[in-house]
């Protein structure tokens, strides 16, 4: 008898855990695909919603505040929900390869689930600009990176015209399967709470991401299977903040590099979402955003890319502004490994080195 039938049969605890098929195969019928598209998956999606109680206390009037972590999707950002669907049809759709300009994260979501599904991948990125976490998962992957003379928009505006000109897919947030990958995300959280969240705090760069939790949101409600919709409440950068501005910002420029994107490609969707669901677009500057970065870190032993910290800053920044009893759920889009270099710099903790291996010095240097 095996260990878990053991514990099962003597402290009858029943086996409630089945396998998760990955997010295409779990909301298939939300998703356009047949039983002819061949599914390229590494198990995405079923992300966990963690309750934040240090954040819901700052904020306090009865509010409660989640976080939805998909900096745990595998290759540890919220692109592979996009990325499995608009690899599956590139698939049916006999490609051979794939390309994307990415400030990190795609790059190595395109780079893995290419590498799955048996194509080649190439990305641009902009030279200096990408975090060392990010960069190695697209080389050791096996992706083409090409790193170019200028920033997110200017690789984008490149990848586009070689897609047009040649038989290769792209595959950024344009790709209209990547948002109907994403938008599982807001199926996933009403299945979790029972009921869609007051408000709905996102990091927003080329703002695929809150136009797909949007269309997701819509569609359970259309269903019935939510009554009601949140308020989308989306954050940028001040130095990176077009969406924000209503600007073009021709140099963008913050700590958050995920989200360092001056000309968001889904803006005019973005805004329609704002619109639409009464909400609201707000800067919060570095400071603030390391500093919910540490908060998280420090109180909820919760580690995410800075970029993804923008949300829980955003959501501070408006505490004044929450209804009382409010359920709010901040989107967490990578994982804080993604950038060593400044979970290092920016950490409030004490690194002591150099020490003497001897009990005396390490207890002494312990406090004790």
């Amino acid at each position: 008898m095996s260990i878990l039938k053991k514990i099962q049969t003597n402290f009858g605890v029943k086996k409630t855990h089945t396998h998760w098929p990955g997010l295409i195969k779990a909301y298939k019928k939300w998703l356009p695909v047949t039983d002819k598209t061949p599914i390229i998956s590494l198990q995405e999606g079923a992300t966990p919603l963690i309750p934040v109680n240090s954040v819901s206390e700052l904020i306090g009037k009865g509010v409660k505040v989640y976080v939805k972590y998909d900096g745990l999707n595998p290759t540890g950002s919220f692109k592979d929900r996009g990325m499995t669907m608009a690899i599956s049809k590139a698939k049916e759709n006999k490609c051979e390869a794939v390309i994307c300009a990415s400030t990190g994260n795609t790059s190595a979501s395109a780079a893995a689930y290419a590498k799955r599904g048996g194509m080649k991948s190439f990305v641009l990125i902009p030279d200096g600009y990408v975090a060392q976490g990010k960069l190695a998962q697209a080389l050791v992957y096996g992706a083409e990176v090409l790193a170019i003379k200028g920033n997110f928009d200017d690789a984008l505006k490149i990848v586009q015209e070689l897609s047009n000109k040649y038989p290769i897919t792209l595959v950024n947030s344009v790709n209209p399967y990547r948002i109907q990958g994403q938008k599982t995300a807001a199926f996933e959280l009403i299945d979790s709470l029972g009921e869609a969240p007051d408000w709905l705090c996102i990091p927003m760069g080329n703002a695929g991401n809150i136009t797909a939790y949007w269309l997701g949101f819509k569609e359970y409600f259309k269903k019935g299977i939510s009554k009601k919709l949140p308020r989308m409440m989306g954050f940028q950068a001040s130095g990176s903040a077009p969406l924000v501005l209503n600007k073009i910002i021709k140099n963008p420029e913050t700590i958050a590099t995920a989200i360092r994107i001056g000309n968001p490609v889904n803006k005019n969707n973005a805004i329609k979402v704002k619109e639409e669901s009464k909400g609201k677009f707000t800067s919060v500057d570095d400071k603030e955003i390391i500093d919910a970065y540490n908060l998280l870190a420090r109180e909820e032993g919760i580690f995410c890319e800075p970029a993804s910290a923008a949300s829980i800053a955003g959501l501070l920044k408006l505490k004044n502004e929450i209804p009382t009893n409010s359920k709010i759920v901040c989107v967490l889009t990578g994982n804080g490994l993604k950038d060593p270099d400044t979970a290092i710099e920016k950490n409030e903790s004490c690194l002591k080195s150099n020490l003497e291996p001897n009990i005396n010095e390490i207890s002494k240097a312990m406090g004790f």
